[in-house]
């Protein structure tokens, strides 16, 4: 069976199942030049056991899903809820539904240096830590595995993440469990963590202090579809409409993201999760009199268990039915990879080599 590390960058979308799966702790994720995480393999610790294989996603793909998806507009009554959310507080819904019956939530999170982890939480008052969009490639360390260990327990799990994070978890642990629930979102791709970490040096640079917390999709001024940055200092705020600022550009631009992103294998409609989230970008084409530029979410309900918790959250929520045709015409990246940035090598060795005034004038030259 072929070598977890002998797998072609364009492939790897650094998951981790491989390890967390090995029973021999043989396995390290070593980030490369770009700050994007690869597994390589201690041989001397590594007894040819090929888990980490059967654990790949890639390697081991999952059969298609052939459920009946149904798909909805859907914004959350509470309107302090989504004021705090990047759409329309689906998430905040799904995770109460888990914690109020002693479950535990995983999801992606800022830790003190605003780097992005995955972690868990058991109770209400933790959610806000998970909320909103992190344009940042989390870091999964050992979480399948504590996910796993509240599974074998009968606890109930929400498990959160990208796409290829929640395809990561099911082929990991290699049966269904009665009590995992997945939620996953439409993916443009995960940028470098490297990229983030210099851009964050450079805010502060500029700044004269660090950051201590940032929100990507800050909706209080300008509404939702019309969204700002907001960096938050010890001393003051700093608010960047998202046309302006740099590290969002070079997302957009597709410069900075991980290589299986412009190969990703887990581009598709029908998901392995139980549900699928994303904003509800051009609702005015199909319900305008829904938007009230508070944000609304698009839900794709892919299993019997995401069919059960929108059953329990729908009385918390307004929705309309709609087809997945509405989705895809504005949200292609359900499906479709993003093109290729032919920059992206020249961006990386910038990094490395010039400062962020330099990499700006370089590759922004429109701003």
């Amino acid at each position: 069976m072929k070598k977890i590390d002998t797998l072609e960058k364009k492939d790897c979308s650094g998951c981790m199942a491989c390890m967390n799966i090995c029973p021999k702790n043989a396995i390290m994720m070593k980030e490369d030049k770009n700050g994007f995480k690869y597994p390589k393999i201690d041989e001397k610790l590594c007894i040819d056991c090929g888990l980490c294989s059967k654990a790949c996603p890639v390697i081991n793909k999952l059969k298609e899903n052939l459920y009946n998806i149904k798909v909805y507009a859907c914004k959350n009554k509470d309107e302090n809820i989504r004021k705090k959310s990047s759409s329309g507080g689906l998430f905040t819904l799904f995770a109460k539904y888990i914690l109020d019956q002693e479950g535990v939530v995983f999801g992606a999170k800022y830790d003190e240096n605003l780097r992005v982890i995955h972690d868990y939480i058991e109770k209400d008052d933790n959610i806000n830590e998970f909320r909103g969009s992190k344009y940042v490639q989390s870091d999964i360390n050992s979480t399948y595995a504590k996910a796993k260990k509240f599974l074998s327990n009968g606890r109930k799990v929400l498990f959160t993440g990208t796409p290829c994070q929640i395809e990561g978890l099911i082929t990991y642990l290699g049966k269904n469990y009665s009590n995992l629930y997945t939620q996953d979102f439409i993916c443009h791709g995960v940028p470098s963590p490297k990229v983030w970490k210099k851009y964050l040096d450079y805010k502060k640079e500029k700044c004269g202090e660090d950051p201590i917390k940032v929100n990507f999709r800050d909706k209080e001024v300008l509404g939702w579809s019309n969204f700002q940055v907001k960096y938050k200092y010890k001393s003051k705020d700093e608010i960047v409409h998202h046309d302006d600022d740099y590290y969002m550009n070079f997302f957009l631009r597709n410069y900075d993201l991980r290589e299986s992103c412009y190969n990703c294998h887990f581009k598709k409609i029908r998901r392995n999760s139980d549900l699928t989230i994303a904003d509800f970008w051009g609702i005015n084409e199909v319900l305008p009199e829904f938007n009230d530029e508070k944000g609304i979410s698009s839900l794709i309900i892919n299993s019997n268990k995401g069919q059960e918790i929108f059953d329990n959250i729908k009385s918390s929520i307004d929705f309309a039915e709609v087809s997945i045709e509405d989705i895809i015409k504005h949200n292609s990246p359900l499906y479709v990879s993003v093109p290729y940035n032919e920059k992206r090598e020249k961006f990386f060795d910038y990094l490395d080599n010039y400062n962020f005034e330099d990499i700006i004038n370089e590759f922004l030259e429109n701003k």
